[in-house]
This record gives C-alpha cells, structure tokens and sequence, in this order.
C-alpha cells in the first residue's frame, strides 16, 4: 500500500511562494488520511457482519425447517425392511372373476396407536380399550403406557366403529392412522385360490399390503405395480360356479362323513380352471396362522389340497393304461383280455376288489368293471418306460404350472425303482401320488382329442391346446369307455339327466405316514367329463376317508361316496355354464297320427 505524504514538497514550495501556511497542507492530508483508514475499517467490518448474518440466518432457518418438520410429522414405529429408505407403495389392484366380478379390492380404514408422553389418563385409556377390544392385555398394555416407551401399537387395523369408540375416550396420547387393507368380499369363497395378503412396510400413515398366499402372492409385483394404472388382474374362476361348487360339495362332505373334500372344474380346451374348492377352508379377510411344526399339515384349513394334495388316486388312472395301449395299436375298445387270476409279479399277487374273477373282459369291459387284472396285462404290454413316457408327457412328474403359489409344493411322488411291479400297479393308481389338478389335466387330454392343455387360474382368449399325447381316436375310444361307465358301471350315481356324463372312479386307501395302509381310511375319487358326446368341461371331485351308510352297509367306495357328489354339482353348475340340456321326450301314448 502506498501512502501519500503529509508534506508533498510541491505543494509546500508552491504555499510558501503564494504566503501560504504549509502547516495546513500537513492537516488536510492527515484529515484525509484518517477518513481512508476509517472507511477501510468500517467496510471490513460490514464485510464481517454480513458473513455472520448470513451464517445465522442459514443456521436459524435449518432450525426453523427441523422444528417445523418434527411440528407435523407422526410418530413412527420402526421397522426392519431389505428397501431401506424406499417409499411405501399403497397402490394394489383389484382381483375380479372371468366376468369383472370382485373377488379382492382395498379398503380405507385406520390403525391405532399411543404416544405415551402425550397421554392424559393412560390406566383410564387401558380399561376403556380393553372393553372396545377384548382381546388386549391389559397388564401389558398398562406397562408400556406407563413405562419409558414413546411409540406402542394398539391395532394394525379397527372398524369405523371401533374409531369412534376409541375417539370417545378423548386422551390425546390415542392417535389415528390412514391405511388401506385389503378385501375380499365374498368372505371364505374361493379362499385357497386368493391366498390373502398382509403388511409388508409399516408407518403410522401408510402400509405396504403384500401377497402372502395364493394368487395375491404370485402376482404380488404385477398387483403393486404402477405402471398397470390400476389395471384389475382377471381369473378364470366364474363366482357363481365357484359358489355352487363350494355349497356342493360342502354338503357332500358332511353327508359322506369325510374329513376333507376337494374338486376341480376345467375348460378342456383353454386350460382355465372355472371353479377350485378345497375344504375345510378359510376367511381370507382373517387368515389363520399356519400350523405349528410337528402338525399335519393336511389338516390345516390353509392346505390346498386341489394342487399341494398329492394323492394315490386309485382306479381314476386305468384309462389312461387303456387309451395309451389303444393309442400304440396294442388294442381297440373291443379286445378280448382275460383278466382271470392268479396273477403275480414277483412274490406279489395281484387281486381285483372284493376277491372278484371277471375272466374274459373286452378292453371297455376292464374299464367299466375297473379290473386290476385286465389293467395290469395292458400295462405289461405297454411296458415301463413307454408308460413313462405317457404319464410325463400328461404331466404327472412335475408340479402343475397353475399359478398358485402353493400349486409348487404339490411335487408327485414317483416310486424309486419302476419295475413290473410298479408298471402294473401304476397303472390302476397305486404307487404314483398326484394332485387332483394333475387328474384334471390328464383327463382334459381325453376330453379335447388328445392334446395336453396346461391348468391355469387366469382368463383365456381362446383356445391353448399343447402337445398332442394321444391320436384322436385313442382318445374317442377313451371317451366312450368312460361314458359306459356312468351307464353301465361303477358310476351310475353320476348320470345328470339332460347332461351326458362320462367318468371313471377311483378309491385308494390311505397310506400310512410311516408305510402300510389303513385298512378303513381311503381316498375317493370320480373324475368326469360332461357332455361326453362333446365334452367341454373335465370335473374332479375327491373326498378324504368319506363313510355313508347305504342298504344297511358302510359304504367308502367313490361309487357310493365322490359320484353322487360329482353328479349333484354337474347338475347345478351345467346351467351356470351355459350349457342346454338334451332332453328325450318321452313316447305320447293314447295319440294316433294320421294323415288328412
């Protein structure tokens, strides 16, 4: 920095010249001076102060904004989650039947929880809450109102009813938070199919709803997806079939005494599954906790046992021995088989049911009479390996695609060694356990012509037909065998006037869990196809250890227990579907035609 001089030499010499005093010229430059010094320190210091206002007001406004912040955010009860930091997606879309009809949607309602800082009268709140929820407990509700906890859930979700009550207590320290639940407002109806969903992420004012079950949790991502606008996801089922179904065969497990009961209803020519009931069943709305280890699992209401229920399915099997034997040119419908004993393989006879001889059958004949015998001999001449072949290619090693979750624990249980021994027994439905969808599909094959067609719970366009497993006529020779069935065989309870019903039975005993089987526990099943002339529809039912008294006898046979059952529910769910009966009209008597 260079100063000016107080006494510039100039200036003085110039005074002194003019009679000036030169003492001024000193004081006006020291004047100067000062004012420049002055005015240098009076800009640092405004320099200084503005840096420290600005300073404090950033500091003061990053206070403001917490403050104000903390002023209008709700308590939150922490939770562990694999998104940390993401949002909760409240968006889940609707659930509807073929034809639009809801089977899931949301609903607004709220969740209850305490700030007990805020509470006024916490032990007064604790009797008031356990008269509006009874299932509270009291002493441990007591503890963390009055203990060191900031934050206690009450209810993850109440009633408007349940609000108001809440709401009349009037302390403070009992809030409300908005959530969406999900719905399903057809109650129990097609329980095992929806599944039900929960509480994924939660926060005071807001929850994640997920899948946990059935459908809701095999298209969990597509239902919380955005991207969808909402878009409804669209089943196969048809509510009123499925209602029908359910009362059916509701009232035919109580009358046969069973512990369990399935059926399954498909489109032979798209795959869909129309209607899928598994009892006993569940309010998705309220969904039972699963059951504890060690427990049967087959009790439980949760078990589907239409697609996790694997099952020797008995005699239901021996026409796919028959269409496979007429489908390689073995035999046709009308070959003669002698089906007289003794027959062993090894050291193992095999006997028909109730020590029968019925000699000499015609393939159709085997198959109405349901000979082991007869069976047996064609599967000897298929072989194993060809017989493989043919269960694999109807899907019967694999767990059914349906998209059900649950539908991937039902894995079938093949024999370790497939010899003679299992060829033969296989092929009457013992020693292989499938689901009753398996059946479904297998049957379907028959239905349509001889095509596979995958089982699926979601709606088609059209037809899906898939490798073709048989000829056509191995499979109009199938067809008519099993329509010969319901008239002249073990199926007669199965015939639906106006609707022509093919079918075949099937009853298997129990296995034990530790091997052997129950002498008096079986597992009864018909499996049909209506109408047989053109079929459209393949209907499964099976029913766990049924017992009915008939003529004065036990009765566990699936002629006696799972046809009538069959038989009732074709005759309430055929006009649901549309289809028109054909009906004979009976002979006019005491009328003469005569011509003009």
């Amino acid at each position: 920095m260079i100063r000016t001089p107080l006494r510039p030499l100039a200036r003085i010499l110039t005074a002194r010249a003019n009679g000036e005093n030169p003492d001024v010229i000193e004081r006006e430059n020291l004047r100067q001076r000062h004012a420049e010094m002055q005015a240098a320190s009076r800009q640092r210091a405004e320099g200084r102060l503005l840096v420290l206002g600005v300073f404090f007001l950033v500091a003061f406004t990053a206070i403001a904004v917490r403050m104000g912040a903390l002023a209008t955010s709700e308590a939150v009860e922490p939770v562990a989650s694999t998104a940390g930091g993401s949002g909760i997606a409240m968006q889940r879309a609707d659930i509807v039947d073929r034809k639009g009809r809801i089977l899931a949607t949301n609903f607004e309602t709220h969740s209850l929880y305490a700030q007990p800082p805020q509470m006024v009268d916490p032990e007064g709140a604790v009797e008031r809450l356990v008269e509006i929820f009874p299932d509270l407990d009291r002493d441990r509700l007591l503890e963390d109102f009055t203990g060191k906890r900031k934050f206690v859930w009450i209810k993850k979700k109440i009633s408007p009813e349940q609000k108001q009550a809440v709401h009349d207590i009037g302390d403070p320290g009992l809030l409300f938070g908005p959530r969406e639940m999900r719905l399903y407002p057809n109650g129990s109806l097609a329980a095992h199919v929806m599944g039900g969903a929960g509480f994924g992420k939660e926060g005071v004012t807001a929850a994640e709803v997920i899948g946990v079950a059935g459908v809701e949790k095999q298209f969990d991502d597509y239902l919380r997806d955005p991207a969808n606008g909402g878009r409804p996801l669209q089943l196969s089922l048809d509510l009123t079939v499925q209602a029908a179904s359910e009362q059916v065969l509701l009232g035919g497990m109580k009358l046969m005494n069973a512990k369990g009961a399935t059926s399954v209803l498909m489109d032979v020519y798209t795959g869909e599954v129309i209607s899928v009931v598994s009892l006993p069943d569940f309010d998705p709305n309220d969904r039972p906790r699963p059951p504890t280890s060690g427990f049967d699992p087959s009790v439980s209401p949760l078990f589907n046992r239409a697609v996790q229920g694997v099952y020797e399915l008995g005699s239901t099997f021996k026409i796919f021995t028959a269409a496979q034997a007429v489908d390689l040119g073995l035999v046709n419908s009308e070959t003669i088989i002698d089906t007289s004993g003794p027959m062993r393989i090894g050291r193992f006879p095999i006997g028909e049911f109730n020590n029968k001889n019925y000699g000499k059958l015609s393939v159709a004949d085997i198959i109405v009479n349901s000979s082991n015998r007869g069976t047996g001999r064609l599967a000897l001449q298929i072989g194993a390996e060809r017989q493989q072949q043919f269960l694999r290619a109807l899907g019967m090693f694999d767990p059914t695609p349906i998209e059900i979750v649950e539908a991937s624990g039902g894995q079938p249980l093949k024999p370790k060694k497939w010899g003679e021994l299992s060829t033969v027994t296989i092929s009457y439905g013992h020693g292989l356990s499938t689901s009753p969808m398996h059946l479904a599909a297998g049957y379907a094959a028959i239905a349509n012509g001889g095509r596979y067609v995958s089982p699926t719970i979601l709606r088609q366009t059209g037809p899906q037909l898939g490798d073709r497993v048989m000829s056509e006529d191995a499979a109009a020779q199938a067809r008519a065998m099993l329509r010969k069935v319901v008239t002249s065989g073990t199926a007669s309870f199965g015939e639906v006037p106006g609707y022509q019903v093919g079918g075949k039975t099937g009853t298997a005993d129990k296995p034990k869990p530790r091997g052997g089987y129950y002498e008096s526990k079986v597992i009864a099943t018909f499996a049909a196809m209506f109408p047989a002339h053109d079929p459209k529809y393949v209907l499964i039912v099976t029913l766990d250890e049924p017992s009915v008294i008939a003529h004065g006898e036990e009765r566990r046979t699936a002629g006696w227990t799972a046809v009538p059952v069959a038989g009732e529910m074709i005759g309430r769910i055929a006009p649901l579907l549309g289809l028109r009966p054909q009906v004979e009209p009976d002979q006019i008597t005491g009328i003469t035609l005569t011509s003009n």
